[in-house]
């Protein structure tokens, strides 16, 4: 009688070792024949839907952004997770929408951590993600991928679960929060449990840029883990305020415009720099064909008179902070030789809640229940034009809760729990002009109960 007890137990023990072993990042290197994948995905900062060439700017060179779009696919109807910065990461994060996230806006209402730092301009206080928060770096890390991050993490204060390294991230260079990414001279940048001082920054001098240390240590970590499938995020700072650059470059000679159009576009074409040097390092250690390279950004540009000028929203109607298509659709392209279609242009719609189910997906992973998104990756492969039609979700916490939900070419927004329904046809009307709820009572009826049933709310943003 022992004896088949103990061979039971024997195997109960080995099954177990297997499934932790399985949830460890793997020892060894896998023949680049069967391993699947590496995934770099950049997010910039603040960047408009038309500030980059091949969504329509005239008036900025971005050349190594385009040409990703040229060698794979453009995707017109994508959306960012909020519109603003540290939620929107938060759904990209997550996969869960903002009606069902921890984080909803920059700073909450009550609950967030104090601290005191220059303008105020959050309000004070802060909210981290913690230990109960699944991130998509800690299912792409359990499923043996070195994961690096550098650039605005949005999602923790100092010391709290919610910084990079406790969340999924091997190694992560940059700023924890919203308001200390706003400099791009600091004299230090967090660095993986600790700090790494830039005294050539101190006393105001201008002596490293950040986002060209991030660049740095994207490539430094491209060269440290290209013997193993890799996560390499990069929410770079560019082009978010404040206007700051090392030179002006082309645009110096735009005496046409004002100071701030000039620093603003510099911003933007520096990072297509930092694109080009992740393109090109990538070709050097022969990774090229087995990446797979997303680029977008966290929301939609600023309300300012260099975002006129340079017509950063193209032509949605808001801003950032603003449910309105100019505040949440953002530019997302794809490239992946041989697997992505190249040239391609596609109005699937998508969201950020949709990135963490995709990317498990696309490394050969289980995908989890529990997710607002779904994979598109049948989509990004083209061996499906579209998913059908299915509930895209937002919302923003102010003073009331600004929600907006899109199903197919219809477009609800409401500025209130108690306010009315505004209904947009985005493919008669995409510029969301003319509000035809009284129209199309049953459709109003159906986007309100997904409006009403997706939000689940928060103690930290009392909302009506």
């Amino acid at each position: 009688m022992l004896r088949p007890l103990l061979l039971s137990v024997l195997r109960l023990l080995g099954l177990c070792a297997a499934a932790l072993t399985a949830l460890e990042p793997a020892a060894q290197a896998t023949t680049p024949a069967s391993r699947p994948p590496n995934i770099v995905f950049i997010l910039a900062d603040d960047l408009g839907y038309g500030d980059v060439g091949c969504y329509g700017s005239a008036a900025i060179a971005t050349p190594q952004i385009d040409a990703l779009a040229r060698e794979g696919t453009r995707f017109t109807d994508a959306y960012a997770g909020s519109p603003v910065c540290a939620p929107s990461r938060a759904v990209l994060m997550s996969g869960l929408h903002t009606g069902h996230t921890r984080i909803r806006n920059n700073s909450p209402r009550v609950g967030g951590t104090p601290e005191a730092f220059a303008g105020g301009a959050e309000g004070g206080v802060r909210l981290s993600l913690t230990a109960s928060d699944r991130t998509i770096a800690e299912g792409l890390r359990a499923g043996g991928y070195a994961t690096g991050i550098s650039g605005k993490w949005g999602l923790a204060e100092p010391g709290t679960d919610g910084i990079p390294t406790h969340r999924g991230f091997d190694a992560w260079l940059g700023y924890l929060n919203q308001n200390h990414a706003a400099y791009h001279y600091p004299e230090y940048l967090d660095e993986n449990d600790g700090i790494r001082a830039l005294p050539e920054n101190r006393q105001g001098r201008r002596g490293v840029y950040s986002n060209d240390l991030m660049t740095d240590f994207a490539v430094d970590f491209l060269q440290r883990h290209h013997d193993r499938p890799f996560f390499l995020y990069l929410p770079f700072t560019l082009p978010h305020a404040r206007l700051e650059v090392p030179e002006l470059g082309a645009y110096a000679a735009r005496t046409d415009w004002p100071e701030e159009a000039r620093i603003y576009a510099a911003m933007v074409t520096r990072l297509d720099h930092s694109v080009g040097r992740l393109r090109a390092e990538l070709k050097r250690l022969k990774l090229d064909a087995s990446t797979v390279i997303f680029f977008t950004s966290d929301n939609g540009p600023v309300k300012a008179p260099r975002t006129e000028l340079l017509r950063s929203a193209s032509h949605w109607r808001g801003r950032k902070g603003s449910v309105y298509e100019g505040g949440i659709r953002v530019p997302m392209i794809v490239r992946w030789p041989g697997r992505v279609p190249e040239g391609q242009v596609s109005s699937e719609p998508w969201s950020f809640a949709d990135v963490a189910p995709t990317l498990l997906e696309l490394a050969g992973l289980p995908v989890p229940a529990g997710f607002d998104g779904r994979s598109v990756l049948p989509v990004l492969t083209g061996t499906v034009a579209s998913l059908g039609e299915r509930p895209l979700y937002w919302e923003i916490p102010n003073d009331r809760l600004h929600q907006a939900v899109r199903l197919g070419p219809w477009k609800a927004v409401r500025a209130g729990l108690d306010q009315p329904l505004e209904l947009y046809d985005l493919a008669a009307d995409p510029t969301e002009s003319t509000d035809v709820a009284v129209r199309h009572p049953k459709t109003v009826a159906t986007l309100r109960a997904l409006l009403d049933s997706s939000h689940i709310p928060s103690p930290h943003w009392p909302v009506r």
